[in-house]
């Protein structure tokens, strides 16, 4: 059987997920068996069939067809896995805006606080920061809507729009006596789902908050940027992935191939052995081969744990923290058509370059560490992992690990990890586990592959 597929976006969801999205459809050989199980199954339809007629005849109101497809689409595809989900149209379309990482907008990071809209941040170079657009200033009003009464993503999908389009905020600001009304005009905006700075002066500190197709590029920014504010002083660099929930495939290849020389990254392997793909790492280690860091703890999934299990694996780095979520699949995006939303459908597992699955277990860190959590918190920090959700695949090997530590402090004062990391590069503590320097010629898992992974 033969599928073309291309890597498309994906939100986030209950573990992120690892995407690829079919453009073509798949051509299927059947023998006489198959057909006859085929046309067994199509008989069991039947059934559906009239179920979906005595509900549309009987039911005390009367019912919405199309909403009664979509639930038991819905319901057939929630039955397979935790990841495998039906999309109706306007999720598609946010899912496609949010991982593509960019969209028509203001600028701005806000939160709800008491009903209104909080600013968080504005973003740098937007409309919003442009009009003095402030953090701490409360939105009351909308096109002279109410903000009161909206949701958080309502308000956030009217602040959003086509490009060169206008809208009116009304503004309180702590200090202004009266509110003030500014009229914005929507430009592009580009998510930043990369952040850095320097640490203890020598250190080059890189957040990774989320894979979407601005990720590779944000980071070869932010090293660069980083490299010249530093200098010759460089120890190395701490690559931040806790609580990074995944997302685009590609982009978890990308970003590990840009701290790797050779090797493969990672492959995936679907119920066809035919279907098995590997991606490999072209020469060219964007640190120049400085000691590597990863922080990952138990929110950090799917393509956090892709870039964290290859440079873990080819001993590119030490992975300092707690075990990681535990989502080894990987999840093919099938549009069903114009209006009518898309499948996303569990279609692989991946494996890291030494040929371990991670799924419902996770990656263990080289070196463990565990926060301080503040008492009243302490129920609310362990991340449950992939092996505690209903439904999950199994792991190959039986050894399913659930539960770790997912809680960061807001103070980086008070992060253990990464006091750890900064004291692991300034040579104050040293691990046999992972050298962080680049890999030689020998260097371990370093496979022939293939590259007919979607690209």
């Amino acid at each position: 059987m033969m599928r073309k597929t291309s890597v498309i976006l994906l939100s986030a969801a209950t573990g992120a997920a690892l995407t690829l999205f079919v453009t073509q459809p798949r051509a299927v050989l059947m023998g006489s068996s198959a057909r006859a199980a085929t046309s067994d199954t199509y008989r069991q339809l039947n059934l559906f069939g009239d179920v979906f007629e005595r509900v549309r005849s009987d039911y005390v109101e009367k019912p919405d067809d199309s909403k009664l497809i979509e639930s038991a689409i819905s319901g057939m595809l929630s039955g397979l896995d935790p990841h495998s989900s039906y999309m109706d149209a306007k999720s598609f379309r946010d899912m496609q805006v949010q991982t593509r990482g960019e969209f028509g907008g203001l600028g701005i990071e806000v939160t709800m606080e008491d009903g209104l809209i909080k600013v968080v941040s504005p973003i740098d170079d937007t409309p919003a920061s442009k009009a003095g657009i402030m953090a701490n200033d409360i939105i009351t009003m909308l096109d002279d809507e109410a903000v009161q009464g909206l949701t958080l993503n309502q308000a956030v999908e009217k602040m959003r729009g086509p490009v060169n389009t206008k809208i009116k905020l009304k503004i309180i600001r702590k200090g202004q006596d009266n509110p003030i009304d500014v009229t914005l005009v929507r430009d592009n905006i580009r998510v930043r789902s990369v952040r850095a700075r320097v640490e203890a002066d020598d250190i080059a500190y890189i957040r990774i908050t989320t894979f979407n197709e601005q990720t590779t590029e944000g980071l070869k920014k932010e090293v660069a940027n980083l490299q010249s504010q530093i200098g010759d002083k460089l120890k190395g660099y701490i690559i931040d992935l806790r609580n990074n929930p995944g997302g685009l495939l590609e982009e978890a290849v990308t970003v590990s191939d840009s701290f790797l020389e050779r090797g493969e990254i990672v492959s995936t392997r679907g119920r066809n052995a035919e279907e098995t793909q590997r991606r490999t790492a072209h020469p060219g280690d964007l640190t120049k081969g400085k000691p590597v860091i990863v922080l990952i703890n138990g929110g950090s999934a799917s393509a956090s744990e892709i870039v964290a299990g290859a440079l873990q694996d080819h001993k590119r780095a030490t992975l300092v923290g707690t075990r990681s979520f535990g989502k080894g699949s990987v999840q093919t995006i099938i549009p069903l058509g114009s209006g009518n939303g898309a499948l996303r459908l569990t279609t692989a597992r991946y494996y890291t370059p030494s040929g371990k699955s991670i799924q419902a277990k996770g990656i263990v860190p080289d070196i463990e560490v565990l926060q301080d959590v503040p008492d009243e918190l302490k129920a609310r920090t362990d991340t449950k992992g992939e092996a505690s959700l209903r439904g999950h695949l199994k792991t190959n090997d039986g050894d399913e690990k659930t539960g770790s530590q997912s809680y960061v402090p807001p103070d980086a004062k008070d992060d253990k990890a990464l006091k750890m990391a900064d004291d692991l590069l300034h040579g104050i503590k040293s691990t046999s586990s992972a050298p962080p320097a680049a890999p030689s010629d020998k260097a371990a898992v370093d496979k022939p592959a293939n590259n007919k992974a979607a690209n």
